[in-house]
């Protein structure tokens, strides 16, 4: 069974190693059982693909998943990296960022 991640599609993200270190952007897919997020403008590789009836072909640059583990949340106070923490307010369960306690929803 895939694992259930903090971080979740349209969450502002920074990534924390590699080559796109520092670059931030917002989560555009969450591939749960391979453990990887695809980021907007992050990872980016450009494909040679044959034309098909659909599509023309050509040079395709595209957005490539990184692994979970190369990005972390922005705190919504400071504009760095945080870790994700749980509080229940009002009888719903809220994500909150640990470096400040602001709502990350």
């Amino acid at each position: 069974m895939a694992e259930k991640f903090k971080i979740k599609k349209g969450d502002q993200v920074i990534v924390t190693t590699g080559r796109d270190k520092g670059r931030r952007g917002e989560v555009l897919e969450v591939l749960r059982s391979e453990s990887r997020v695809v980021v907007q403008g992050c990872n980016i590789v450009k494909r040679h693909t044959r034309p098909t009836q659909t599509t023309a072909g050509g040079i395709i640059s595209k957005e490539m998943p990184l692994h979970i583990s190369n990005v972390a949340h922005i705190d919504p106070e400071s504009g760095t990296a945080t870790r994700v923490g749980y509080e229940v307010k009002d009888g719903k369960k809220v994500r909150i960022a640990r470096r400040s306690g602001k709502a990350l929803d």
